[in-house]
């Protein structure tokens, strides 16, 4: 074998190198995850720094890679070529095409890829500066490049829709390829935090009928005693009839008084000057608007109206919290029998209890669209006002209504029904 032969063997295997190192690169760089990064480069790694530029400009990152690979793996198939004619004359370029086509699927792209999507994070690290290079070399080409796609192609942006789905289903399959209790509950937090968009206060608000208020005419004594009996700390006061909310009495504000007017002998405090004053908002506001409300205003509690200013309910802190993180008790809460199951498999629901809780509580896909809780669901589906003893079904459920007061359904037995696929 002659020395310009060796010397173009050579070439070979080093342009081969040099598309494994292009193709890994470029599958390396793609999968690598841009949270780590971002998180390294906040720690002070430069090469994560330098991954977090190569992505913020990705398409100017993959023309080049895809520049410097075909470059690389043409000049190679030119060389094997040749060296291939040499040789065997007339039956080289067969040769060449068969066995460069091989080499070029094993060694330059197959095992390369495998190998930097299965360390995507490490290769990326190992090999952003050398690629930071050949950006910058390849600029001028890619821009030429880009120029020409951008001619045929339109390129189409990617919205703030389509990056919420993408993040709701990296969630969703980072909850469904788990089976540790733990790691499922945190990807239910984050999705419920996504949800927050789109759940309004009317769907997690205290419905103004469980709301417990003082009237602003009770006497001190009775309206401590009220409080004392209350598991609450904030509660509405209303002057007249209950729909007109005047202040909102903290325990706090009512045992400061109380004590004040112990020591100086003062005429007995009034409800209506203690209280502060109502924070209003309307119903249909978003939750993720309500809770950033709150953090600005620095308030807990809200009172919440409708479009006409009547009176809904009461909505907190609390509960915008519990709609990511589940539900909150604490020492002082009072544990209402709002669901249990029945031996027959059955479950019984008080009519309060809200589709969103009921779904997270047993797994199930109720619709809340056009209801908030199941006594909703029910009368939105039926258009009636049924008695008890009647049955319904749909949403693959069964629903038979137990009792009711006057207009209002209050409990309601559940049977979920299950497909003939399932």
């Amino acid at each position: 074998m002659t020395a310009g032969l060796i010397l173009l063997v050579l070439s070979i295997v080093v342009l081969l190198i040099g598309s494994a190192f292009f193709s890994g690169s470029e599958t390396a760089l793609t999968a690598a995850s841009e949270a780590r990064m971002h998180a390294l480069a906040r720690r002070g790694s430069k090469r994560a720094g330098t991954v977090e530029k190569l992505l913020h400009q990705k398409d100017k990152l993959i023309s080049s890679l895809l520049i410097g690979n075909n470059l690389v793996n043409v000049l190679a198939t030119s060389l094997a070529t040749s060296a291939a004619i040499t040789l065997f004359e007339e039956n080289g370029v067969v040769l060449a095409s068969l066995a460069m086509t091989i080499v070029l699927v094993i060694f330059a792209e197959v095992l390369p890829k495998t190998y930097a999507f299965g360390n995507a994070n490490r290769f990326a690290l190992r090999v952003a500066r050398t690629v930071r290079i050949i950006v910058i070399i390849l600029t001028p080409l890619s821009w030429g490049l880009h120029g020409i796609v951008r001619l045929i192609i339109k390129p189409k942006n990617t919205d703030d829709n389509d990056r919420e789905e993408e993040l709701r289903g990296m969630i969703e399959l980072h909850g469904a390829s788990t089976t540790d209790a733990e790691k499922r509950e945190q990807s239910a937090m984050l999705s419920s935090v996504l949800d927050l968009r789109e759940v309004s206060v009317d769907e997690v608000m205290t419905h103004r009928g469980s709301v417990e208020m003082i009237n602003a005419e009770s006497n001190p004594d009775g309206a401590l005693r009220q409080v004392m009996e209350s598991p609450f700390t904030r509660h509405p006061v209303f002057s007249g009839k209950p729909e007109n909310i005047i202040g909102v009495l903290h325990v706090k504000a009512l045992l400061r008084g109380l004590d004040k007017a112990a020591d100086d002998d003062a005429p007995a405090i009034n409800i209506a000057e203690i209280a502060s004053t109502p924070y209003f908002v309307p119903e249909t506001t978003p939750l993720i608007d309500q809770l950033q409300a709150f953090r600005a205003r620095r308030e807990h509690f809200a009172i919440v109206v409708d479009e006409y200013g009547d009176f809904r309910g009461i909505v907190t802190l609390e509960d915008i919290l519990e709609e990511i993180v589940g539900e909150i008790d604490d020492e002082h809460d009072v544990t209402l029998s709002g669901l249990a199951q029945q031996d027959d498999g059955s479950w019984v629901v008080d009519g309060h209890v809200t589709i969103r809780d009921l779904n997270r509580a047993l797994d199930w896909d109720l619709p809340d669209d056009d209801a908030a809780t199941i006594a909703g669901l029910i009368l939105n589906e039926t258009r009636t006002i049924p008695v008890p003893g009647q049955e319904f079904r749909f949403h693959q459920t069964r629903f038979r209504v137990l009792r009711r007061d006057r207009n209002k359904i209050e409990r309601i037995r559940l049977w979920r029904e299950t497909t003939s696929a399932e």
